[in-house]
């Protein structure tokens, strides 16, 4: 069977790229009777698995691009993309994330993945501006009129785009995500007192770390919030952000965060930017901390979570969406509504003896569930569905 794949974002460092390329790679190994072309805009800055085609289609703006602040993408370069994706003969047409779909005027069969209802949930905290709503909403009727099956990452999600976008449940497929190999329990002391130096954390600083976006969604305020009660109960603690702070990407609110960070002289200096870091970097701040702090009010899966429990550290999570499916019994889980919820929770876990030790066993053990093998796998099937061919 010959899949064309949508690789529009296959060049973001995160996100949606990660999911895209970590995917493709792991399919492009499996001898499954599929063969795969991957279309882009641009030529890709970044490596394509062995044995995979690429078409270039010549898009004027990259998605990256289309996407970042009150930004859409062209409708001549969708024409183009969309030309371009009709002309490869393809049994199927795969779009790795509905934030990239373009309309695609033939008969072959699509399967769009639609990762969460983030959007349709939370359209104040998402969008700049009524119209980027509208343009988003036209796209997305679109996706789903067009896809003849829908995948997406997680029960929660297939349950939400049930719910929200009214698609039935029987056309929904699910699959996972996993972590990169590079995410693993380092023990290697010399290196780990090398990042701990490199990020200008102390011996004794008990650090709790968050990775991800900016987005308002992701709630990362109510973290800062929540670190006076924090200090006052473990003065050692130190939150370090990763993720980021160019603002040049989505609609964020980088500023804001930046301000709540230096408005309580306590927490001031005990909180950190680090900024856009390499995955063994970020490995290596994860293999430091006590913990990964995830308050985001909504997610489709929550790559980050594998991340920090493969590397055998513990997860502070968000009670809502997918979060508890994915984080299990590898973590905690609090209100992320409530300020004090989230405090207690790390409270806890920074002060009381031995706590943390058992998460992290029972961590490590949970993210052996989460491999981009099993995703692999379980896209084929999305795939033979969408043909007929079960």
């Amino acid at each position: 069977m010959h899949v064309g794949i949508d690789a529009s974002a296959w060049d973001n460092e995160r996100g949606f790229g990660r999911f895209t390329r970590s995917l493709v790679a792991a399919l492009a190994t499996r001898d499954s009777g599929f063969r795969y072309t991957l279309l882009f805009g641009h030529p890709p800055e970044r490596p394509v698995p062995a044995g995979v085609e690429t078409v270039i289609a010549g898009a004027e703006q990259s998605m990256s691009e289309a996407s970042s602040g009150t930004g859409a993408r062209a409708g001549a370069d969708m024409l183009t993309l969309s030309r371009a994706a009709a002309r490869l003969g393809a049994d199927l047409f795969f779009y790795p994330a509905s934030y990239s779909f373009f309309p695609l005027l033939s008969r072959v069969p699509k399967l769009v993945c639609i990762h969460d209802t983030i959007p349709e949930r939370f359209p104040d905290l998402i969008f700049p501006t009524r119209r980027n709503y509208r343009l988003w909403q036209a796209k997305s009727w679109l996706a789903r009129v067009q896809a003849r099956r829908i995948l997406t990452v997680s029960e929660a999600s297939a349950t939400d785009i049930a719910a929200m976008l009214r698609v039935p449940r029987d056309r929904i497929d699910v699959t996972t995500e996993g972590a990169d190999e590079t995410f693993r329990p380092i023990t290697d002391t010399a290196r780990l007192a090398a990042a701990r130096a490199r990020h200008g954390i102390a011996v004794d600083d008990k650090v709790l770390i968050y990775i991800g976006g900016f987005n308002r969604h992701k709630n990362v305020l109510r973290l800062i919030e929540a670190m006076p009660a924090i200090l006052a109960a473990c003065p050692e603690a130190r939150l370090v952000i990763v993720g980021r702070t160019t603002g040049d990407r989505f609609w964020d609110n980088v500023d804001e965060l930046k301000a709540g960070a230096s408005a309580d002289a306590r927490a001031s200096d005990r909180i950190g930017f680090a900024g856009e870091i390499s995955d063994a970097d970020m490995a290596e701040l994860l293999n430091v901390s006590v913990a990964l702090v995830f308050p985001s009010l909504w997610e489709g899966f929550g790559l980050p979570a594998v991340e920090a429990m493969q590397c055998g550290t513990p997860v502070l999570a968000s009670d809502r969406s997918s979060l508890p499916e994915v984080v299990g019994d590898g973590g905690l889980l609090f209100d992320p509504e409530r300020t004090e919820d989230l405090a207690g929770a790390a409270i806890r876990l920074l002060t009381e003896p031995g706590f943390r030790d058992r998460l992290a066993a029972r961590a490590l053990a949970r993210s052996r569930d989460f491999t981009w093998e099993k995703s692999a796998e379980l896209t084929e099937a999305a795939f033979r569905r969408t043909i007929g061919r079960t």
